[in-house]
């Protein structure tokens, strides 16, 4: 009995992945994977807010306050620069994705790096989405896969091209689609600025206001400016690419993970009403 309870326990471990910690348990809790790029991620709000809540918190915590739905496991395994073909030919997914446990749901959203580096986006794109697709259905066949749409990042004509793209994947695939794209739309119609971080160039900065900046320096080459929310956009709004960078801060996970908590509660709600 020990043995068996001391391999159950192996089972529920947390796993490295990306450099922040997953939680690869599934008895008692729904599972729910989080596939995607830098604005799945959030590299930049975890380095500077390590103790969030981020994107998987923030899921996690709105479905633990419906009391009628069982507690929540959500794994996020997004990062920075991915697309889909690199997610499969590194072998990536088969390190983070292919071996999880008892998976429920599976929340992807990809296209922006697709676009930019994929060649021959157009045909390409849904051929790689297909792929993974079928990696996901053969690896968690009881898992129900979630096709997402891009969240407005750069022109709104390249994004309506990437997302009609995703809706047709989903459909082809006869999978849900999960439309992000016009609550964050929504959103920033309340301040075009407030869902994005501030990350710019030091070197840019007025040399007299650089030691000003100093303690929102993260070094690098170059060292960047780096701040959450909008506290320096008073000295250097004016700034040609002030508000260049368009990843979401912490209030843009907030939305991100609002809607998915509100896409998922009644999914979840039905799924226990068949079972």
């Amino acid at each position: 009995m020990f043995f068996r309870s001391s391999i159950k326990s192996l089972i529920a471990v947390l796993a490295v992945v990306t450099g922040t910690f997953v939680q690869a348990e599934y008895d008692g809790k729904v599972q729910i994977l989080l596939l995607g790029d830098s604005t799945t991620e959030g590299s930049v709000p975890r380095r500077h807010v390590p103790q969030g809540p981020h994107l998987e918190d923030v899921i996690r915590e709105l479905l633990a306050a419906e009391k009628d739905l069982p507690p929540t496991n959500v794994i996020n395994v997004g990062l920075s620069g991915e697309y889909i073909q690199r997610l499969l030919d590194s072998g990536r997914y088969d390190k983070v994705a292919s071996k999880l446990s008892g998976l429920d749901y599976v929340f992807i959203r990809y296209g922006l790096n697709d676009n930019a580096r994929r060649e021959n986006f157009a045909e390409n794109f849904p051929k790689d989405y297909h792929q993974l697709i079928s990696r996901l259905q053969a690896d968690h066949p009881q898992a129900t896969l979630i096709v997402m749409t891009v969240i407005p990042y750069g022109d709104e004509a390249t994004c309506l091209r990437i997302n009609t793209l995703n809706e047709d994947v989903a459909k082809t695939e006869g999978l849900t689609l999960f439309d992000i794209y016009p609550r964050y739309a929504a959103e920033l119609k309340r301040g075009p600025d407030m869902l994005n971080y501030r990350r710019f160039p030091l070197d840019k900065i007025p040399e007299n206001r650089r030691e000003f900046v100093k303690p929102f320096v993260v070094p690098g080459n170059p060292p960047l400016v780096e701040v959450m929310d909008n506290r320096l956009d008073a000295h250097f709004a004016n700034l040609p690419g002030w508000f260049g960078d368009r990843h979401p801060n912490l209030a843009g996970y907030h939305v991100i993970g609002d809607e998915t908590a509100k896409f998922l509660i009644p999914i979840m709600r039905a799924k226990l009403k068949s079972q």
